[in-house]
């Protein structure tokens, strides 16, 4: 696309993926069958991504809330992990991308877990984009787990009080091999940051649209792109 040569992609873009539900409830499907859908545009949007120059993907996977979900539709969704992280290996590989997981994975069945480390272990090298996926995390829950490793380490005298900075905080993050997002894209219509990335995105520029997770497509991700060019990125007040 002639237009796409002209935009200023953002390095870091995080989306956070919601509407496979209602999208399947207008269809009278299964609600599955949404997130099958989803797990499509995922793969689909790892390869736009890749091709529009955008060097960092993060994307909303499974929130630390999710687990409040039917057993049902959780143990469904497990399914899915199983199968699309054997899909992703493929995807990664085809597109250059590096996969890494962010969140508390150890509430997972070994075998889900296992999957996991394969596949950033499989993609680790590759160099073209990375793609975050963020699994049983929460933002809150992220901070939490920061400041009791950060208090273990002044315990043992490997950090010193005085020493913590903001540089020193993001350090401890899941988040710490990342820049902090350019661009957040939430779809469905919905307008909340749903305990999703706090501290990385207290300077990034949001973009909201009612289009279905599913639904997502090249298009919409640089109308995106375009919408965020058009901001007047300032800091400070300046």
């Amino acid at each position: 696309m002639a237009e796409e040569k002209t935009l200023k992609i953002p390095r870091h873009v995080a989306i956070i993926l919601d509407g496979n539900g209602r999208w399947a409830k207008k269809r009278g499907l299964p609600r599955n069958m949404g997130h099958v859908e989803g797990c499509k545009t995922v793969e689909q949007t790892v390869e736009d991504a890749a091709r529009l120059g955008i060097e960092y993907l993060t994307v909303y996977g499974f929130s630390t809330e999710n687990w409040k979900r039917s057993a049902e539709e959780v143990g469904a969704l497990m399914q899915l992990f199983r199968y699309y992280m054997k899909r992703l290996i493929k995807v990664a590989k085809k597109n250059n991308v590096r996969v890494i997981m962010i969140g508390e994975r150890s509430r997972f069945d070994e075998d889900i877990i296992e999957g996991l480390n394969r596949l950033e272990e499989e993609t680790k090298d590759n160099t073209r984009m990375t793609f975050t996926i963020a699994v049983n995390y929460g933002s809150r829950d992220e901070i939490t787990r920061a400041v009791r490793r950060m208090m273990t380490d002044c315990q043992a005298g490997k950090l010193s009080p005085e020493d913590v900075d903001e540089s020193v905080i993001a350090g401890y993050l899941d988040t710490r091999e990342l820049p902090d997002p350019d661009l957040l894209i939430r779809t469905s219509g919905e307008q909340r940051l749903s305990n999703y990335l706090l501290w990385q995105l207290a300077y990034t520029e949001f973009y909201f649209t009612d289009v279905l997770w599913p639904d997502f497509n090249k298009e919409e991700l640089v109308k995106a792109i375009e919408k965020y060019n058009g901001r007047d990125r300032r800091f400070g007040g300046v």
